[in-house]
């Protein structure tokens, strides 16, 4: 087995790098969803309590009890805002792992197309001193051929 070049530790550094962004994309994803389901949660609570505030109303309510629906909807309202602003501040870092994920991806494959230029060029030059050996080989049994005895 040959010995690690500089190459082949850029090469490993960046797929660890590379890993590391994918399970951090990973992470952010499952969050994104998380929170997600939690504001369409809140949505569904405000919508179930507008339409109950919407019902008490019609058959009549006392102004304490329309002051607590609305200050309850107020308060969904506001998590239902800040939920909005954390899912935006998710999406920010969804995009910015995305970036880090494809600048480390054409990183290793920048490192790997050099690897694999630096291997054919070991072959080649390999292949060149074994015909170099082969043709002095031939070369002096064509020259002990032709001498007399």
């Amino acid at each position: 087995m040959s010995p690690e070049t500089p190459l082949d530790v850029l090469i490993g550094l960046t797929q660890d790098k590379l890993e590391e962004a994918g399970r951090n994309l990973s992470e952010l994803s499952a969050r994104r969803r998380e929170a997600q389901g939690q504001l369409n949660t809140l949505d569904g609570y405000r919508a179930d309590y507008t339409k109950r505030l919407q019902n008490t109303t019609e058959q009549g309510v006392s102004a304490s009890n329309y002051h607590n629906f609305r200050q309850f909807i107020a308060t969904l309202d506001e998590a239902i805002s800040q939920q909005n602003t954390i899912i935006a501040q998710i999406d920010v870092r969804i995009e910015a792992g995305r970036k880090q994920w494809h600048d480390q991806k054409r990183r290793l494959n920048s490192y790997e197309t050099l690897k694999a230029r630096q291997v054919r060029q070991l072959q080649y030059r390999e292949q060149r001193r074994e015909q170099r050996a082969s043709d002095e080989i031939s070369a002096g049994l064509y020259r002990r051929t032709r001498q007399p005895h």
